[in-house]
């Protein structure tokens, strides 16, 4: 068994414990549960207490229940059994509802009993809970309410949430990192350093950045044109919002409708949706006009707004959102040029994640077999695109996990997985090979033959959404930014007022010179001013007194380095410029 699937069993039999433990407490005939899954980092189990009031204070409680019936947990007994028997033996309307549902399907119901311990279940537990699973490896952590299935329109139950490692060590680690986290919540550190804002008049999940914050966003978007321009991609712009037409040619209406926001016009009876992504609308321009294969590759790539309507309860700061940009591209090309413009983008992912300083790892995303209706294409143009992609990582000699079922569902893609400061994984960037879209939108280009052919189309992003990965770099860099990314460059701080109009001039050759630079001409002491400093974790500082007017220089401080000596203007713009430049 894989690490990673044992590790889901130890928290999947973990949750039924939770139940297990809850129903002894409170008493079964005096709650109902529902359902319990293993999580990322733990475990949850959903129930409805019927009007019984739990608090954290509980946790400790049903806590030391689990550590008491554990050792009691040493087998599993498996059973398969009608619809009926189900329906009898678990009576509330949740499992029935679960029962039913999978009756519907043709699927078998099984329930699984350990410990004297019932529950509905298809699976998935370690062998022997008492043996394999250790007693301070685990503990309950929080208390949240969740409506039955995700859905608003049901009742709100209580959600027990557990935490579960391999070992203490690993769950301690975890506790410290996520309090550490909590130091370096984006939201946290945007409201420190006035960095962008959400306003219940505009609405929940879209951002408005500050002068601060659009510097940085900026300096974002504008790296990766710098990499675009290096890869060949012209940049164009596409309206917000699309006919649905667009949409269902696309295949996006059909696969993706729940996730898109409508738009009503008073003058048309057109359906209108705002566009949750780029594509379909590149490959009108790539349809504009007759295309040769000498024209082939063609690459766009776009920073428009894209929208997803997203529920209220998923919105989360910047890393997920209703309304944010992508550094999205899509590229048009002959078979033969994929492997090439594959590996080329791969490389500028490569570049933009060293510079960023974040490690990575790659995933390559494949169609689910079991679920073939979730996407659009033969199954020959999917194993065909399959091979593509894997065949493009192993000449690359590129080391990537295969997940199935994660594809998008026009093509494969490679996800890369960005893992961040805290070992936390995101996945930003995305290449995904499309032979489906084109063909819908009947895309053509004039082959050497003379014969009309059908382009391939490479959708990718190399970091994503910058709005998101925003957020991400500044739980990455604890608010720390480095030089090129900072809003703030560097602080002018004369030691008393009759050193303000050296400071002055200091202060207009750097601005000239593009650094972004602040003036503390504040008339409070040389501490206050340093604490400031070093508060809005602004990289550098200088520092004016008497002994560097004296020798026509000054004190250049560094957030990291401390004290770097007195230096004249010159070499500072020098030194500066050069880090810029580098990214370092």
């Amino acid at each position: 068994m894989e690490k990673a699937e044992k590790m889901s069993n130890m928290r999947h039999t973990l949750a039924h414990l939770l139940a297990a433990s809850v129903g002894e407490i409170y008493k079964f005939n005096k709650i109902k549960l529902t359902l319990g899954p293993a999580t990322e980092n733990g475990f949850y189990y959903d129930i409805d207490f019927c009007g019984e009031k739990v608090t954290d204070e509980n946790l400790q409680k049903i806590e030391n229940m689990m550590r008491k019936k554990l050792p009691l947990w040493t087998e599993w007994e498996h059973k398969e059994i009608s619809k009926d028997e189900a329906l009898k033996f678990f009576k509330n309307e949740y499992k029935a509802e679960l029962i039913n549902e999978i009756a519907e399907r043709g699927e078998k119901i099984t329930t699984y009993t350990c410990g004297g311990f019932t529950d509905l279940c298809r699976g998935g537990h370690v062998e022997n809970p008492a043996r394999e699973i250790k007693m301070d490896s685990f503990k309950l952590d929080r208390l949240a309410g969740a409506y039955w299935r995700g859905d608003e329109k049901n009742k709100m139950l209580t959600r027990i949430y557990g935490l579960a490692f391999n070992t203490k060590e690993e769950l301690e680690k975890y506790i410290n990192q996520r309090e550490e986290a909590k130091k370096r919540d984006h939201r946290k550190i945007a409201k420190e350093q006035d960095l962008l804002v959400f306003s219940d008049l505009i609405g929940a999940g879209m951002p408005m950045f500050t002068p601060k914050g659009n510097i940085i966003r900026n300096s974002i978007i504008n790296f990766s044109r710098e990499l675009n321009k290096e890869l060949g991609f012209e940049e164009v712009h596409t309206p917000n919002f699309n006919k649905a037409e667009l949409f269902k040619i696309s295949g996006h209406y059909d696969k993706y409708k729940e996730d898109m926001l409508t738009v009503h016009s008073k003058y048309s009876e057109e359906d209108f949706f705002l566009k949750p992504m780029n594509c379909p609308q590149h490959t009108q321009i790539y349809a504009s006009r007759p295309r040769s294969y000498r024209d082939l590759p063609i690459r766009y790539s776009d920073f428009a707004n894209l929208y997803r309507d997203e529920r209220p309860g998923e919105l989360s700061g910047l890393v997920r959102l209703r309304c944010f940009a992508q550094d999205d591209g899509h590229v048009f090309c002959c078979k033969e040029q994929i492997e090439e413009e594959i590996s080329n983008i791969l490389a500028a992912i490569q570049k933009a994640l060293q510079t960023y300083k974040i490690s990575y790892w790659m995933r390559l995303s494949l169609r689910d077999q079991n679920n073939n209706e979730k996407y659009l294409g033969t199954d020959e143009i999917w194993e065909s695109s399959q091979a593509i992609m894997k065949k493009l990582l192993d000449g690359n000699k590129i080391t990537y996990n295969e997940a199935e079922g994660e594809a998008a569902f026009y093509g494969p893609k490679i996800d890369i997985m960005a893992v961040d400061a805290f070992e936390r994984e995101w996945q930003i960037s995305t290449i995904q090979l499309d032979f489906s879209q084109p063909s819908r939108f009947k895309l053509t280009y004039t082959d050497k033959d003379g014969t009309e052919k059908t382009p391939v189309m490479i959708h990718r992003a190399l970091i994503g959404s910058p709005d998101r990965f925003m957020g991400i770099l500044m739980e990455h860099y604890a608010g720390a930014f480095p030089l090129w990314l900072s809003p703030v460059q560097v602080k002018i701080i004369p030691v008393r007022t009759n050193h303000n109009e050296y400071a002055k001039k200091v202060f207009e050759t750097l601005k000239k010179n593009n650094i972004r630079v602040e003036f503390d001409n504040a008339d409070i002491n040389l501490g206050t001013k340093v604490r400031d400093a070093k508060n809005n974790k602004i990289p550098y500082w200088i520092v004016i007194g008497d002994k560097d007017i004296a020798i026509d220089k000054v004190t250049l401080m560094n957030r990291d380095d401390g004290n770097l000596g007195q230096l004249n203007v010159s070499e500072i713009l020098i030194k500066f410029q050069e880090e810029i430049l580098k990214k370092i």
